[in-house]
């Protein structure tokens, strides 16, 4: 007789039946929740902007402080994740959390938030970036002192109208708090993983770790690489101004060889983040659109929750999760804007969700809750108190204006978007 895996036997105490096929080691969950996180994806199409705020100091030791407090919610989350091996994760744990009165409201804002996140966020891996932040200072014919990388701060109000040197940090370090979140990718893939109770919050630490280690590396190979500061904003370099780390590489290899092929296979490089980033995206959006369904949540649920006959995944779900996105993106290709109020609807609506669930574990009876196999005890109410404070700055700094003076064409529409 073939033993139970442990975290389908705790998925039918929860009221489920073992319906997607799970075959998923914790490598594999690794891997999507991994890329979910978005180490090029984040960093690269926001570190222009974040370094033109205030300068290489505060983008290089902002991650540092956003990874610090991301541990926290890292952590809260795991716990759940242990307790809770369910797809639905955040808004399944919201309701169970938050108690019979305000499990429904609950779950229900949670829910939206986690779906709006996730497919705002369809939009590499370990050895693409390895390549590029090892390669990247050594091809430069100069690189920047440290004293320059670590330490040097300079606003830049002619070009931002941010005359505030405080604000203007704050908004210098939304590329790090936009590049470390998507680990409950982990939690989607619970009911595909094999004892998930355990492997779901191993996956959710681990994937914290590497992304802190290897987006610091990758921000501190970009910074160390700059050639020319001011070239880089210049309207008539090689990238019209527009996309710095891209000069960065440009400039690295023409400098040294005469030529940009070497920066060409890089951005392929990169480019290839962005696809496999979005796959995996794509599959944790699936998983919440699926269980959600399962729950008749959403519109049409009948429709979303049918599972593939042969490959046992929910392939309806994935379609409509490509087709929002593709909607949502079309703007773009005309209104640069849209890009920012995406990428704060992405944040908002995903971190967002982390708040509901944590918040509900801090202030529950402890008698309660049922603990797995990962148990924070006495520590709970300190580490859920910390990650939820941080949840509320990072949803609140991704509202605000990113440039002044105000105008229709530099408006964060994200609040009215959201």
């Amino acid at each position: 007789m073939v033993e139970m895996d442990s975290g389908e036997k705790r998925l039918n105490e929860l009221g489920y039946k073992q319906e997607l096929r799970r075959e998923m080691t914790l490598f594999k969950t690794l891997a999507i929740s991994f890329s979910t996180m978005t180490l090029f994806t984040g960093i690269t199409p926001l570190y222009g902007s974040s370094l033109l705020y205030a300068g290489p100091a505060s983008l290089v030791w902002g991650w540092v402080v956003v990874s610090f407090f991301t541990w926290f919610v890292g952590i809260a989350m795991a716990e759940i994740c242990s307790s809770f091996p369910t797809t639905g994760s955040l808004y399944f744990w919201a309701a169970h959390l938050a108690g019979p009165v305000w499990g429904p409201f609950a779950s229900w804002c949670c829910a939206w938030l986690e779906a709006i996140g996730l497919i705002a966020g369809i939009g590499t891996q370990v050895i693409g970036g390895s390549v590029i932040v090892i390669m990247l200072p050594l091809v430069s014919l100069t690189t920047k002192p440290a004293s320059y990388v670590f330490t040097h701060f300079e606003t830049a109000p002619d070009s931002t109208g941010i005359t505030s040197k405080a604000y203007a940090v704050i908004l210098s370090i939304l590329v790090s708090q936009y590049s470390l979140y998507g680990y409950d990718a982990a939690a989607h893939l619970t009911e595909e993983t094999k004892g998930a109770d355990r492997n779901g919050p191993i996956a959710i630490l681990s994937s914290i770790g590497i992304i802190s280690v290897f987006g610091w590396a990758y921000i501190l190979a970009l910074t160390f690489s700059i050639q020319d500061f001011n070239y880089l904003y210049d309207a008539g370099n090689e990238t019209a101004g527009a996309f710095v780390p891209a000069q960065i590489l440009y400039d690295a290899f023409h400098g040294r060889y005469n030529n940009s092929a070497g920066a060409i296979v890089l951005l392929f490089v990169i480019w290839g983040s962005f696809f496999f980033g979005g796959l995996s995206i794509t599959t944790s959006a699936a998983r919440v659109v699926y269980a959600l369904s399962r729950d008749k949540g959403i519109p049409f649920s009948s429709i979303w929750r049918k599972i593939h006959p042969k490959h046992k995944v929910p392939a309806n779900a994935v379609w409509l999760c490509a087709a929002i996105c593709i909607l949502l993106g079309l703007p773009i290709l005309k209104v640069n804007v849209v890009f920012t109020a995406i990428t704060s609807i992405c944040t908002v609506g995903w971190v967002g969700g982390y708040a509901v669930p944590i918040f509900a574990r801090m202030v529950m009876a402890e008698k309660r809750f049922k603990p797995g196999p990962f148990y924070l005890g006495r520590a709970r109410r300190p580490i859920c108190l910390v990650a939820f404070l941080w949840i509320c700055y990072t949803c609140s700094v991704f509202l605000l204006p990113t440039l002044y003076p105000i105008k229709w064409d530099t408006f964060n529409y994200a609040p009215v978007a959201l």
